[in-house]
């Protein structure tokens, strides 16, 4: 007998999760129907929470609740150091490392042509203008070392090459297809005392 037509809708939802397929989705979608109705609603009531309160940063594009987020707003952060992530969860590694205390832009992707991700859906002209109205003294590249980490990488060292900033990279201490947010503490500061300047 097919399941309900609320549960195949939950399923389905539960798909859109990252690394869930169609197996683990059920398995998820039944252990909180069958055992876990309170944490059921407690995932509910905090996604809605989520959706209603959290959004960008209006200078970073990290996620707040506020027009500028704890770090921009922080005068213990070293401003004339600007490192270019590619998500939320790779300034989350960095910070916890607690091997760099400057500022940061989260690009809340890479190129993808194949996936429709071109400079527009990365915010590029906001970094751009964040980088000419702050005196920012190092650009720091801490993107993916994967194939659409590198091609964003590259293209933002040709944007700021006329503009004269300074650009380095993270060191390749890190493994080549690795994620950021999945290197340990020692990796990233080893990569961070060691980043190479592309340019200056």
């Amino acid at each position: 007998m097919a399941d309900p037509r609320s549960v195949e809708v939950l399923k389905e939802a539960l798909q859109r999760l990252p690394g869930v397929g169609p197996k683990s989705a059920q398995r998820m979608a039944f252990h909180l129907l069958e055992r876990d109705r309170e944490g059921a609603q407690q995932i509910g009531e905090a996604l809605r929470h989520a959706l209603l309160k959290v959004n960008h940063c209006s200078r970073c594009n990290n996620f707040s609740e506020t027009d500028l987020c704890g770090i921009c707003s922080s005068s213990k952060r070293d401003d004339v150091r600007l490192c270019v992530v590619e998500t939320p969860a790779d300034l989350e590694a960095i910070e916890q490392a607690g091997v760099y205390q400057g500022m940061y832009f989260v690009l809340m992707g890479s190129l993808s042509p194949l996936d429709d991700i071109g400079p527009e859906q990365l915010g590029i002209d906001q970094l751009l203008a964040l980088v000419t109205a702050e005196k920012v003294e190092e650009l720091i590249l801490a993107t993916n070392l994967t194939m659409e980490g590198q091609a964003t990488s590259d293209f933002i060292v040709d944007l700021m090459e006329p503009l004269g900033v300074p650009v380095s990279r993270l060191a390749r201490g890190l493994p080549m297809g690795g994620e950021l947010e999945y290197m340990d503490s020692g990796t990233l500061n080893q990569a961070f005392a060691e980043r190479k300047t592309i340019h200056s």
